[in-house]
C-alpha cells in the first residue's frame, strides 16, 4: 500500500520510514473506518535510529469494540481489553492495537488505578515515559512528535516526558528503564531526569523482582553499561545492594588501578554481551570487601574472595528470581574465575570434563576480562588464554574422551565382564574415565576392560 503524496497536517512532520505491509494495512483499515491510527513508541524510535524494530505497537482513537469490528474475520486476542488493547494477527504478524488513553492515578507506584479512553493522540503520548518513546507515525509517513523526541534521539539524550519526578513516581520501573535505555542506546540522561532518578530511587522497591531482573539483563548487555554502572551506582544499589560495598573500595594492590566496582565494571564491558557472562563479570569480585587483609608491606589481599563472591552472587540472583540454569552458571563462573588452568592436555581434559566445553570457554572469557580490567602493567595474560583456548579446541576437534558418554567402555561391557551392577560399577567407570583424562590409558575398549579387571583384582582382599 503506497502513501499518497500530500503534506502532513499542522504539527506533524513528513518523513520516509517504510512500515511493514501488515502494519500499513492495519493502520489504513482503521483510517478507512473513520478512526485515527498510528504506530507508536519503541518501534518509531527504532525506525528513526535505523534499527529494525522487534515488534510494532499501534494506537488508535477507535474504542476496543470498534477495533474488533474493523478486524472482524481476523484472528483476535482480547487479553488486554481492560486497558483498551486488542491483538490482531495480520499477515502472520501479531499487532497490539491500543485505544488512545489517559492513565489514572498510580496508588501502588507501578500501575494506573484505571484508564480513560481519549480521542487525542497528544494526550496519549503525554502519558509515556521518555520523549524518545513518545512519537507516533501514521501509514502516510507523518510523524507526530509533540515533546521533541526526535531531537533528543539525534542528540543522544534521554528525557522524561513532563516533570521527571512525577513521571518516575507514577511507576518505579521507569527508573530502571531509564538506566537500561541509557546503557542500551548509549544515551546521556539529561540533568533533571538524572537528578529525579537519584531522588526517587527507593521506588524501585515497589517493582517485582522479575521485572527488575528483566531490565537488568538488558542493561548489562548494553554498550554503555560501564558508564551507567559507575554513574548510577546508588540507584542500581537499591535493586542490587551487593554493588554498594564495592564502590570506592581501594584494593591496595599493584595489580589494580581501579577500586573494586570500577574493576568489575571494566570487566563487564570486556566480556561478550550475554547476560550470563556480564552477570558473572559484575559479581566476580563482590566478596572482596569482606575478605580484605593487609600484609606487613601494606599490600592488600583477598584470600577466599571467589567463594564469598559466589555466595553473594547466588543470594542476589535468587532474590531477583533468575532461572536456576542462569544462576548456577553464573555462580560456577564466579567461584572458578581465579583458579589457574594448566596448559597440559591432561589438565585441559579434566577442566573440560568438570565444566563442560561451553562453561570452560565462558570461563576463559571471564578470565580475559578480569585481566584486561587490571593495571596495564599486568594485562599480559591474554596470550596465555589464547594458547589455552587453542589447545582445548584442538582436543575437542580431535575427539578426545571427556566424559562417561564418550568412554569406550560402558556399564553393559563391565557387567558382561562379571562386574556387579551398583556402586562397584559406577566407581569403576569413573576410575577408567580418570585414567583416560589423565592420559594414563587409551580410550580403547580392550585396554579399559583390562585396566578394570586389574583394578578389581587389586581391590580383592
Amino acid at each position: 500500500m503506497s502513501a499518497p503524496g500530500f503534506p502532513p497536517p499542522p504539527g506533524e512532520e513528513k518523513i520516509s520510514l517504510p512500515l511493514p505491509e501488515p502494519v500499513n494495512e492495519a493502520l489504513a483499515r482503521l483510517e478507512a473506518a473513520g478512526w485515527e491510527a498510528v504506530a507508536v513508541g519503541g518501534c518509531v524510535r527504532d525506525l528513526l535510529r535505523g534499527v529494525p524494530p522487534g515488534d510494532f505497537d499501534l494506537a488508535t482513537s477507535a474504542p476496543p469494540e470498534a477495533t474488533e469490528r474493523v478486524f472482524a474475520g481476523e484472528k483476535l486476542v482480547e487479553t488486554g481489553l481492560k486497558h483498551g488493547t486488542v491483538t490482531v494477527l495480520i499477515g502472520g504478524m501479531p499487532l497490539e492495537i491500543t485505544t488512545f488513553r489517559v492513565d489514572g492515578g498510580y496508588s501502588d507506584g507501578r500501575r494506573p488505578d484505571g484508564v480513560r479512553f481519549t480521542a487525542s493522540l497528544r494526550e496519549d503520548l503525554a502519558r509515556r515515559d521518555f520523549t524518545v518513546n513518545a512519537m507516533a507515525l501514521n501509514w502516510r509517513g507523518n510523524l507526530c512528535d509533540p515533546f521533541g523526541g526526535r531531537e533528543d534521539l539525534k542528540a543522544g539524550i534521554l528525557r522524561c516526558v513532563g516533570e521527571p519526578a512525577a513521571r518516575l513516581r507514577e511507576d518505579g520501573l521507569r527508573i530502571l528503564r531509564a538506566l537500561r535505555f541509557a546503557a542500551a542506546l548509549d544515551f546521556e540522561i539529561e540533568p533533571a531526569t538524572a537528578a529525579a532518578l537519584s531522588r526517587e530511587r527507593e521506588r524501585l522497591r515497589l517493582v517485582s523482582p522479575e521485572r527488575v531482573q528483566a531490565e537488568l539483563r538488558k542493561l548489562l548487555c548494553g554498550p554503555a553499561v560501564r558508564r551507567v554502572l559507575l554513574d548510577y551506582t546508588e540507584v542500581l544499589g537499591v535493586a542490587l545492594p551487593e554493588l554498594l560495598p564495592m564502590r570506592g573500595f581501594d584494593q591496595r594492590n599493584i595489580h589494580h588501578i581501579y577500586d573494586v566496582l570500577e574493576h568489575s565494571a571494566a570487566a563487564v564491558e570486556a566480556v561478550p554481551p550475554t547476560p550470563t557472562l556480564r552477570l558473572a563479570a559484575l559479581l566476580h569480585d563482590a566478596g572482596k570487601p569482606d575478605c580484605f587483609t593487609l600484609d606487613e608491606q601494606g599490600c592488600g589481599h583477598f584470600y577466599g574472595h571467589p567463594e564469598r563472591s559466589a555466595e553473594l552472587a547466588d543470594a542476589a540472583l535468587r532474590r531477583l528470581r533468575f532461572d536456576t540454569a542462569t544462576r548456577e552458571r553464573v555462580v560456577l563462573l564466579v567461584r572458578c574465575h581465579d583458579r589457574p588452568i594448566a596448559g597440559t592436555e591432561a589438565a585441559l581434559r579434566r577442566a573440560l570434563n568438570r565444566l563442560g566445553p561451553e562453561v570452560f570457554f565462558e570461563l576463559l572469557q571471564l578470565k580475559r576480562a578480569d585481566n584486561l580490567a587490571q593495571s596495564p602493567a599486568y594485562r599480559g595474560r591474554q596470550a596465555e588464554y589464547d594458547a589455552l583456548e587453542r589447545a582445548a579446541r584442538a582436543l575437542l576437534d580431535r575427539g578426545d574422551c571427556l566424559s562417561l558418554k564418550t568412554l569406550a567402555v560402558h556399564g553393559g561391557d563391565l557387567i558382561a565382564a562379571g562386574f556387579t551392577p551398583g556402586r562397584e560399577l559406577g566407581d569403576t567407570l569413573r576410575r577408567l574415565l580418570t585414567a583416560v583424562l589423565d592420559g594414563e590409558a587409551p580410550n580403547e575398549k580392550e585396554a579399559l576392560l583390562a585396566l578394570a579387571e586389574k583394578g578389581r583384582k587389586i581391590c580383592v582382599p
